[in-house]
């Protein structure tokens, strides 16, 4: 597995280097595919941050957390990773032996979403627009809702884009205050309600 490390207001230190490269290979005995690993090591105001992601197939995993130490951020880190892949071990197993192709894989491959991250302007006086303070980009791969709910809990996030693979549309489910999932089915022409 290819694996990149960044450090971000940290010296690049050989034993931070092999102890990531240590912790990040363990994970492997539980994928079939992991083809990268980005690990980025940064300290913020005293805190120790650690934010891993491996990639496996078309699934993203990612675990990050913080603490005093950065040993202590790589751990936990890490120790969150493995305990969603021991609990989706065998649907990722299962899913990784098929590789689905559609009738229009080629515009899938295409389909791409954007998440942006606003700030709001500080004096609403002021007539100043939102602007972009962070900005990543995806890849919208075609899964069920299931699958998506895995891949949300799986990056640690409260919501995830993706192309359903039923309707071919762009969705995106995401974690409720109750606990519960939501999903938002977005298309670009209107549908008839099937409500009288």
């Amino acid at each position: 597995m290819q694996m990149n490390i960044t450090f971000r207001h940290v010296d690049p230190i050989d034993s931070l280097k092999s102890y990531s490269q240590e912790k990040v290979d363990k994970v492997e005995r539980y994928l079939d595919r992991a083809s990268e690993a980005h690990v980025v090591l940064s300290v913020e105001k005293h805190h120790h941050q650690a934010d891993i992601t491996i990639h496996s197939g078309p699934y993203m995993l990612r675990g990050k957390e913080r603490s005093q130490d950065m040993y202590a951020s790589i751990d936990l880190a890490m120790d969150k990773i493995e305990k969603q892949l021991k609990r989706y071990k065998e649907r990722l197993k299962e899913k990784h032996g098929r590789d689905r192709v559609h009738h229009n894989q080629e515009l899938v491959d295409k389909m791409k979403w954007r998440h942006q991250v606003f700030e709001a302007a500080a004096d609403e006086a002021t007539d100043q627009s939102p602007r972009i303070i962070k900005k990543n980009e995806f890849l919208a791969r075609p899964m069920s809702v299931e699958e998506a709910i895995m891949q949300m809990d799986l990056v640690n996030n409260d919501f995830y884009v993706f192309t359903n693979s039923t309707t071919m549309e762009m969705n995106v489910v995401y974690r409720r205050k109750d606990h519960t999932f939501g999903l938002i089915e977005a298309s670009a022409v209107e549908r008839k309600s099937l409500v009288g």
